[in-house]
């Protein structure tokens, strides 16, 4: 009997489907951000919620400072700063954030970019009444990113408001959130021989659904 097909020489060379699994797997990359923010809260020595945060001012240039990621929502990234500082007046002005949270205790990283905007309300209220009473007077007290004559006239400014505002001071006007609502994510984690795991998660814009491709490391 003939046998009329054809072999294919090659099919052991094609590689199969490529399937995200371990610390990669799921269909919600807020939820797989939050699993690995969480073992780096176990792991990380100092500040496991610290970022990198880039913003661009009026001329294009990029600035990028640490700030500390507060929440991962259902659907953004929020952190909490000073309206009125370098960051906040960026933010404001363009609309757009991208940051980078890493960790070298888990040779792991997630980059976002995404849309921005202001988060007040209870929630921004509810977090700056849960920090310190020295903290949230130092957030009346300093004029972030503004020239200051000496760390002397920081105090005595702390001193006043402290006099004036009482024990329980309410959340400055000039104070609050900003949430970023990404339309990218990028989750990295270390290889041997530098042949990392890469997979970007994009969508056209917020609210639609994502396509997910691994990258070259």
């Amino acid at each position: 009997m003939t046998n009329t097909e054809t072999p294919d020489h090659h099919q052991e060379d094609r590689p199969e489907p490529d399937t995200r699994s371990g610390i990669f797997a799921g269909d919600d990359p807020f939820v797989i951000a939050q699993d690995w923010l969480e073992a780096a809260t176990r792991s990380e020595p100092n500040d496991p919620n610290a970022m990198a945060l880039a913003s661009v001012d009026a001329q294009g240039m990029p600035n990028v400072r640490m700030v500390l990621l507060k929440d991962i929502a259902a659907d953004s990234f929020v952190f909490y700063t000073n309206y009125g500082s370098a960051k906040g007046q960026e933010l404001d002005a363009s609309g757009m954030a991208a940051f980078v949270l890493h960790w070298k205790s888990l040779r792991r990283q997630i980059r976002v970019r995404g849309m921005v905007e202001r988060a007040e309300g209870p929630d921004a209220d509810s977090y700056y009444a849960s920090r310190s009473l020295q903290s949230r007077l130092g957030a009346w007290a300093s004029r972030q990113s503004q020239p200051l004559a000496s760390r002397s006239a920081l105090m005595a400014e702390v001193a006043r408001l402290t006099l004036k505002l009482g024990p329980k001071p309410p959340r400055p006007p000039f104070w609050g959130g900003f949430r970023i609502t990404p339309v990218e994510i990028e989750f990295w984690a270390d290889g041997a021989f530098r042949l990392h795991d890469r997979y970007r998660w994009r969508r056209a814009a917020p609210g639609a659904q994502w396509s997910v491709t691994r990258l070259n490391p």
